[in-house]
């Protein structure tokens, strides 16, 4: 079988100025616009209205619905089937941060009269309606922090236990870039953060650190196997060594999420998108900041085996052996 960039030699480290400014022009962009205009949260964080209906027959679906509330004038409902397929859950609001009982029934008025106008009185009915507060969207905003505070808390202790305190920094700044970048790329695209969202986030802090301890992996065992190789090429070969498997996953794994993009309809547009950006920039950290932020911190606190990591090579460099 052929293997693609089997003998890659390249040296990504000549070039971690450049990756600093490309996560720059991202993330800053990112971070103001979400500082000035905030975050586009669903209602599962800002508070709504739940409305349960059945209907008559199986001819009104998810689509159908959404259309209907569209035209009606309620914007970013959202809709699934709660047990049968002729019952659904529509989650929705007329303003954010709404969920008293008037902005309830306000609410439900406006969903019966599209539904009504869309598919006539006698297609459907009311089950129940709720309001949703604003309390549980905190609730799980906090426990998503805590997840992620959580996987860096184990990520750290696992990479210092295996290798030292320094790979473990670096992995947690090489995720944390790509959470912010992540961050600033949902404020870019205006996306609404669901808890779907939330969910991709999460997705991409394991995708990206597992990516990044591959490659740590790799350079533990150069480090054993090139004794008389400085830091800089040690970290170098290594990620060219690891830069088909980087490559694979990263591939075969955009192909699903693209797919899910096109073809997934607007339920899990974003997660889609969060999911394919979080692969690209996942594999972008594991190759082009990972690494760099290592040799920045043994040249700044040098370990046993930091190996020149003061006397850094030239720009255009090439990696030895």
């Amino acid at each position: 079988m052929i293997r693609i960039f089997a003998n890659a030699n390249y040296d990504f480290l000549s070039v971690r100025k450049t990756a600093y400014i490309i996560t720059a022009a991202i993330a800053i962009p990112g971070l103001l616009l979400l500082a000035i205009r905030g975050m586009n949260e669903s209602i599962e964080f800002t508070g709504g209205t739940l409305i349960q209906i059945r209907a008559a027959d199986t001819s009104m679906s998810t689509a159908a619905i959404r259309g209907a509330l569209q035209r009606g004038g309620i914007e970013g409902p959202e809709i699934q089937t709660f047990g049968a397929t002729n019952e659904f859950v529509i989650r929705a609001r007329l303003q954010a941060g709404t969920g008293n009982n008037q902005s309830t029934q306000e609410t439900t008025t406006a969903v019966e009269t599209a539904l009504t106008e869309a598919f006539g009185v006698e297609r459907y009915e009311t089950v129940r309606t709720e309001a949703v507060g604003p309390k549980v969207g905190g609730e799980l905003r906090q426990k998503a922090m805590l997840a992620i505070l959580l996987s860096f808390g184990v990520t750290l202790l696992y990479l210092a236990f295996r290798f030292e305190w320094r790979f473990g920094v670096a992995a947690v700044a090489a995720t944390v870039h790509d959470i912010v970048a992540g961050v600033a790329f949902i404020a870019l695209m205006n996306l609404e953060v669901s808890l779907v969202v939330v969910a991709a986030v999460l997705t991409i802090v394991g995708y990206s650190l597992n990516d990044t301890i591959v490659v740590f992996d790799r350079v533990r065992e150069n480090l054993r196997k090139y004794k008389r190789e400085n830091l800089y090429a040690i970290l170098n070969r290594s990620v060219n060594e690891t830069l088909p498997r980087t490559l694979l996953t990263g591939v075969t794994t955009l192909a699903a999420t693209v797919a899910l993009l096109i073809f997934g309809g607007r339920v899990i547009h974003g997660f889609a998108w969060i999911m394919t950006f979080g692969i690209i920039i996942g594999t972008f950290s594991s190759i082009y900041i990972a690494s760099p932020v290592l040799l920045a911190i043994e040249h700044r606190w040098p370990g046993e085996d930091a190996r020149g990591a003061k006397s850094i090579l030239p720009r255009g460099a090439t990696v030895s052996g």
